[in-house]
């Protein structure tokens, strides 16, 4: 897949990607790597699904998509039309969820050489040339940081709202305070549903009743009053968690009933705050 630089394509940065159809979007952030965001985006879209929902989730995630490994679904290749000389793309759906990501157009060892207007072009391709169906909730899962990508979105789309995704220690704390800043410029104005802590606390599997702080505690609360938002769940480390997405399985595919609920009432609560 290449971006599309066909003529007659709108080059305003501000006109809207035509989103018929879909009636709440919600765009995962975190200010780094490695706290889990993509984690968290995939299961908040089966959760709604689960909830009997019409769920989609867009990997934004342009440079490293991750989406389709935590699926399981990394060898297959979406359905490619051409009507009047433009490429529809048709999503693939696993979990009840209809899902999109450029990891289906390239080879897993391909790195993309695009600078970031390029890859924003092509964000806009993956979301306004896909055929989704009537869907209740597209959950986009956003690079790490603040850059082309998030702000071609945010120009783009008509946002319901944003979730930010950190651990509890101050570190990750300072990455997240930056993306949430982001949506509250005064030139964009996404509102931030709220805050999700992940990694709160790790359980050993023979010890269920035992909770090891292993990056502080907090964290995630301080963040939400910052924001004068809302902490919308504590997601604790769990091994089968991890393992389940290395084999292409949800979260509530494995047996730890604490990471379940956590993702069950986080979308009760989202739920809530969008309708």
């Amino acid at each position: 897949m290449e971006p599309n630089h066909k003529s007659g394509e709108v080059n305003d940065l501000f006109e809207k990607i035509p989103m018929e159809g879909v009636k709440n979007i919600i765009v995962v952030a975190s200010g780094k790597g490695g706290v889990g965001k993509s984690t968290v985006a995939a299961n908040l879209a089966i959760a709604f699904a689960r909830n009997g929902l019409n769920a989609a989730l867009v990997d934004a995630d342009i440079f490293g998509p991750s989406i389709p490994k935590m699926f399981g679904i990394e060898d297959i290749r979406p359905e490619v039309s051409a009507i009047e000389d433009k490429e529809i793309f048709f999503p693939v759906k696993k979990y009840g969820v209809e899902i999109m990501s450029i990891g289906f157009f390239i080879n897993n060892d391909q790195s993309l050489i695009w600078r970031g207007p390029m890859a924003a072009k092509v964000l806009t391709q993956l979301l306004g040339d896909t055929q989704w169906s009537e869907i209740d909730y597209m959950i986009i899962d956003f690079p790490p940081g603040t850059s082309d990508i998030q702000l071609t979105a945010v120009q783009k789309l008509n946002i319901a709202g944003a979730i930010i995704v950190t651990t509890p220690q101050e570190i990750s704390l300072n990455d997240a305070r930056k993306a949430a800043s982001m949506f509250n410029n005064p030139d964009l104005k996404v509102p931030i549903l709220g805050v999700i802590e992940n990694m709160s606390w790790f359980t050993p599997e023979k010890h269920p009743d035992e909770n090891y702080y292993l990056f502080g505690k907090g964290g995630g609360l301080k963040l939400a009053k910052e924001f004068n938002t809302e902490l919308l769940g504590q997601v604790p480390l769990v091994l089968e968690v991890g393992e389940a997405a290395d084999k292409g399985l949800s979260v509530f595919s494995q047996k730890n009933a604490t990471v379940i609920t956590a993702f069950e009432k986080i979308t009760e609560t989202i739920i809530a705050k969008t309708e």
